[in-house]
């Protein structure tokens, strides 16, 4: 069954590890991104690997091999479970990367984030985007030939990714929301049972939750929501 992933996007370790002692043994893996990396750094891994979480360090690498694949060696030091970094790096970054995760974590590369549109991409990437679910499968693509292990993307393309490159692909889906809550700044929002039913491996499942008034009871929410869901193939 797919996973929540919850994150900690807030700007302080105590805030963050409030929000984990809340929820209890409910969940067992949590996001850390930049904000919380950038305030608190390994601290914010260390004390969630303590409480025996599992980690998904959201840091979006993209830079030369050499300094990905140190980044990552480090990261693998940290014991982390999931890294990100941007698909988008290419070829030689990726395959640095992915030697230098080894078997001890799984790296996942981000195709297009939730919050752009394909107006977005057009503008970043200087030319006409016929299609986002094409660009999306192209670099989840390029990801797996590149040793990665899993990719991140929304829910309207997991389906795609799955139809296209099969299932050994880890596939991570941010933008999901509860039916009726704002999509705030993401353009490409799905529902947990729609995360499920597209063959979504994990869900991140932030402001749905942390914005809650009882993220418990929310989080519960959740796992009804897509213990009524079933993976494309298997209905």
């Amino acid at each position: 069954m797919a996973q929540v992933i919850i994150p900690l996007d807030v700007p302080s370790l105590d805030e963050a590890m409030g929000l984990v002692d809340s929820l209890g043994e409910a969940t067992d893996c949590y996001k850390v991104g930049l904000e919380l990396f950038t305030s608190a750094g390994p601290a914010a891994v260390q004390a969630l690997k303590e409480r025996d979480k599992r980690v998904f360090l959201d840091l979006k690498l993209h830079d030369i091999p050499n300094t990905v694949a140190r980044a990552v060696g480090r990261a693998r030091d940290l014991e982390v479970d999931l890294l990100t970094l941007h698909a988008t790096g290419g070829r030689r970054m990726m395959e640095a990367a992915a030697e230098a995760a080894g078997d001890d974590l799984t790296l996942l590369g981000v195709t297009v984030l939730t919050s752009m549109t394909s107006s977005d991409v057009e503008d970043s990437w200087g030319r006409v985007v016929d299609s986002l679910e094409e660009e999306v499968v192209r670099l989840a693509r390029l990801a797996r030939e590149s040793g990665v292990g899993g990719v991140v993307a929304s829910v309207r393309e997991a389906a795609p990714i799955r139809s296209a490159l099969g299932g050994d692909l880890v596939v991570v889906t941010p933008g999901i929301r509860l039916a009726g809550d704002d999509a705030h700044d993401q353009a490409r929002v799905s529902t947990p049972a729609e995360a499920v039913a597209a063959g979504a491996d994990y869900l991140v499942i932030g402001r749905s939750i942390t914005q809650a008034p009882d993220p418990a009871e929310a989080l519960r929410r959740v796992y009804e929501e897509m213990a009524g869901a079933s993976p494309v193939g298997t209905a």
